[in-house]
């Protein structure tokens, strides 16, 4: 479990080097744990986060993926709600598949550019 945690800390670092959000652009991240998905959106050079929805509050129906995609929509309509139009996608160390990817289509689908 620990060499699990440790690999996936190492795959944020490298990620998180490359991809900084900015009030022009901010940062989508995604945080999965077993039951719930959360997604923020985070301006990194104000130090701000902007939006925070997680599965609790939206998702009400549907298996795990179907939750993920709602709550990509829900954070989609949030954005265009406060003028964000693009934003830089960071899946957060977690594997691009399953409901990191419904999350990330459910927002794309939701109007937001990435």
């Amino acid at each position: 479990m620990a060499n699990k945690l440790a690999g996936r800390a190492r795959r944020k670092m490298r990620i998180r080097k490359k991809i900084s959000g900015t009030s022009e652009r901010p940062r989508l991240t995604v945080f999965r744990s077993n039951k719930q998905i959360y997604a923020q959106v985070v301006d990194d050079t104000a130090g701000n986060t902007l939006l925070t929805i997680g599965s609790r509050t939206v998702a009400k129906e549907g298996n795990k993926s179907e939750r993920a995609g709602q709550v990509g929509e829900a954070i989609a309509q949030a954005c265009i709600g406060k003028g964000i139009k693009q934003v830089v996608f960071d899946r957060n160390g977690y594997i691009y598949h399953g409901r990191v990817k419904a999350l990330a289509e459910g927002a794309r689908k939701g109007g937001l550019e990435f």
